[in-house]
């Protein structure tokens, strides 16, 4: 009776319950079937596309990287992203590469081969970024290029890693800094390298340091692959974005490069012009600002490496670089994951095969595997069925892995924070520099700043025809003129006004040292002197112009790195609308003979310029093409004013000075015939035969050569180090001076 009770006590509950839950059921219906506003429908909508779009950015992002957006927008994700710990062997191989080519490069582009003529002249002039850094005597410097030379050994053998790094980089940093003309952007590439080593791990792999201590840890964290990666992405990145200006679309920069042996194979599809626009300068443009994203990207990766390797290898072809294409080349492995190098290990190949047979015997007993794997689901053995979860978690990419082990560190010490600070503060560093050139107005001339950290690789080319270093006695007005490289091999300084500032203050300091040791054998009759530079050149086809204001005493003008040069003359881009029609009356020209030539000239108003007619020339002729001049020969007493149009037929020996009138430049054009490469022409002729041919790929006289400059090299090093032990003399080949 009680539980018949119970149950109808329970029955009747239960009714009553579903009964309310029916009625809450229909409440909650009505209240969903309420008509929503307008105002609540399009946020839902909004909510919805925004939704998507986040999503479908995620799915790019992780597609592109391999990475989720959450890893970069959460600051300890990053930090612990940066520090996951990942195979130090591709690290380890790229450093014994980037070792063995400093090895090789101190002796050729820092100069080594040559230190007694660059450093065995007392009056040697040099061109330091500040000016407290000067060049120290033949033997000391000798005895920094072993120190360098040493730590490069040590870098390449992972000996001592942390002690190489810094005997490479100090003595490679002052010798940087010590010569501005000596700069360009993979000197400047490898010194940055060279530091970014200095704080990473790279010894954990293939090492003396690892094989004298075992227990080292075979990982490294993973900014130490991502710095240098960074450093050229920067490099490839920049180089295109400095491309894509009209200056370089419209083929001016590197003409005639096409006819280079390499680019054969183009040259048979396109004309020589064509190859040039649109292999030379587009393709080249497209190439450098995009291969570092292709090389990122996991999709595109295998699809570019060719075009980075055949492109490396072509530059070491086309220009003298040194080892930047080799750097280069031993960058590109660390694309390709971190542990590549284990992987091509003895071991790993005897582990490989020992798997692939294996598989047969596997896929005899494939039948009693699935048989014993549908029991054990049957049986709800979990850990033994097969599971397609498991199967895709086991073929996840490296990527996936990383961003676990990312996300399972909730926490990272302030250390590593610290490090990813200072990681990101380089990283802007080096994406501001090659733009800061608004900030040091002083080095900005025809180009903008210094050619060294800018990445203007092959932007520019110039042709310079004559550089005048002029000396006025100011005792007696005498005028005199100097050797423009009596005191140094470089050139570079007639394009900057920063180097022709220092060049004139060392040219001053060197005279009057001359003229104090002995009065009598100087042709100046004080040190009371003023000196001026007459510089022509021309960039990228333009007219050959002044680059400096030959009126003005460098010795008395101003510089200062943060204020515009008022001397520097600029560049008269006003006549670029001509470069066509001079390229046409170039082709002209050259066209009469083997033996005719054309040059055209530009000058600012109110200037004089001051030709003499060599002998060696005739048919000379001078054709005014804009702006107004006056004419006048020595021979003559009369002048003449010319307009635009205008022809002059000019008598070899003579000088006559041309001087530009009115508010506008004037540009003209000299056309002649060199009569001494006609007369020269038979003998020329019967030479030709006998000359033996060059090599396309001259591989063994390279390798000689670069042999014979280690040999020097060393022979340096050593004279050095035993006059400082032993005041053995030291043999100096001294350069001719005028």
């Amino acid at each position: 009776m009680t539980a018949t009770k119970r149950s109808t006590v329970t029955k009747n509950s239960e009714r009553q319950e579903s009964s309310n839950a029916d009625n809450g059921k229909d409440d909650t219906e009505n209240e969903t079937n309420m008509p929503e506003s307008d105002g609540e429908v399009d946020a839902k909508k909004t909510s919805i596309r925004h939704t998507q779009t986040k999503h479908k950015f995620h799915d790019i992002f992780y597609t592109c990287t391999g990475y989720k957006v959450d890893t970069f927008t959460n600051y300890t994700h990053f930090t612990n992203w940066l520090h996951r710990p990942v195979d130090a062997s591709a690290l380890g191989v790229f450093r014994m590469l980037y070792g063995l080519a400093m090895c090789i490069d101190i002796a050729e582009e820092r100069g080594g081969s040559q230190m007694d003529t660059r450093f065995g002249e007392p009056r040697h002039c040099h061109f330091p970024l500040f000016n407290g850094i000067s060049a120290v005597s033949l033997p000391v410097m000798g005895c920094i290029y072993l120190i360098m030379w040493l730590g490069a050994l040590g870098i390449t053998l992972g000996y001592r890693f942390r002690l190489s790094c810094l005997a490479y980089i100090v003595p490679y940093w002052y010798m940087f800094l010590l010569d501005k003309p000596a700069w360009n952007n993979h000197s400047y590439l490898f010194g940055l390298v060279g530091t970014i080593l200095l704080f990473t791990n790279a010894n954990r792999y293939c090492s003396l340091d690892k094989y004298l201590q075992p227990n080292m840890s075979d990982t490294v964290p993973y900014w130490n692959y991502f710095l240098i990666k960074f450093q050229f992405f920067v490099l490839y990145m920049y180089a295109g974005l400095k491309k894509f200006t009209a200056e370089w679309l419209s083929g001016y920069a590197m003409t005639s490069l096409s006819e280079h042996w390499v680019f054969t194979p183009f040259r048979a599809l396109l004309s020589s012009e064509l190859t040039d626009l649109l292999i030379v300068h587009w393709f080249t443009a497209i190439f450098d600002f995009s291969i570092a994203f292709f090389m990122t990207w996991e999709a595109s990766r295998w699809l570019a490496t060719p075009f980075m390797l055949s492109f490396h290898l072509m530059n070491s072809r086309l220009f003298v670089i040194g080892m930047f294409p080799w750097v280069c080349l031993a960058e590109v492995p660390l694309f390709f994951g971190f542990s590549w190098p284990r992987k091509l290990s003895l071991k790993c190949l005897q582990n490989t095969l020992t798997s692939v047979c294996a598989s047969k015997s596997a896929m005899q007993s494939h039948k009693s595997i699935i048989g014993s794997t549908t029991t054990a689901a049957a049986e709800g053995d979990s850990e033994t069925a097969f599971n397609p979860r498991n199967q895709t978690a086991n073929t996840q990419p490296a990527a996936a892995a990383d961003e676990q082990l990312v996300k399972s560190t909730t926490t990272a010490s302030p250390s590593d924070k610290l490090r990813s600070i200072l990681i990101l503060f380089y990283c802007a560093l080096q994406l501001f520099l090659p733009y800061s050139h608004f900030i040091t107005k002083g080095y900005n001339n025809w180009t903008e700043g210094l050619y060294g950290y800018s990445w203007n690789m092959m932007v520019h080319t110039y042709d310079t025809v004559l550089t005048s270093v002029k000396l006025v006695d100011n005792a007696n007005g005498e005028v005199h003129y100097l050797d423009p490289y009596a005191f140094t091999e470089y050139d570079r300084w007639t394009k900057h006004a920063d180097m022709a500032y220092q060049y004139a203050k060392c040219i001053e300091s060197n005279i009057r040292e001359d003229y104090l040791r002995d009065p009598k054998a100087s042709p100046l009759s004080s040190t009371n002197i003023s000196i001026y530079f007459d510089i022509w050149c021309s960039m990228n086809g333009r007219f050959q112009q002044r680059v400096y204001d030959p009126r003005v005493d460098i010795l008395k003008a101003e510089w200062s790195p943060f204020e515009t040069t008022s001397w520097s003359l600029p560049l008269l881009n006003e006549l670029n609308y001509m470069r066509p029609k001079l390229k046409t009356m170039t082709n002209e020209v050259l066209a009469w003979s083997n033996y005719s030539d054309i040059i055209f000239v530009a000058d600012f108003p109110g200037l004089t310029l001051d030709n003499y007619i060599s002998t060696d020339l005739t048919n000379v002729t001078l054709t005014i093409l804009a702006g107004n001049v006056r004419y006048k020969s020595d021979d003559e007493d009369e002048a003449y004013f010319l307009t635009a149009g205008k022809s002059f037929t000019l008598q070899s020996g003579e000088t006559h000075h041309i001087t530009t009138i009115g508010l506008k430049p004037s540009s003209y054009l000299y056309s002649f015939v060199n009569k001494t490469m006609i007369d020269n022409a038979s003998l020329d002729t019967d030479s030709i035969d006998q000359k033996p041919k060059k090599p396309l790929l001259p591989l063994w006289d390279e390798f000689r050569n670069r042999v014979k400059n280690y040999k020097q090299f060393l022979k340096h090093m050593a004279n050095c180090v035993l006059y400082l032990l032993y005041d053995v003399p030291m043999p100096i080949e001294i350069r001719e001076r005028n």
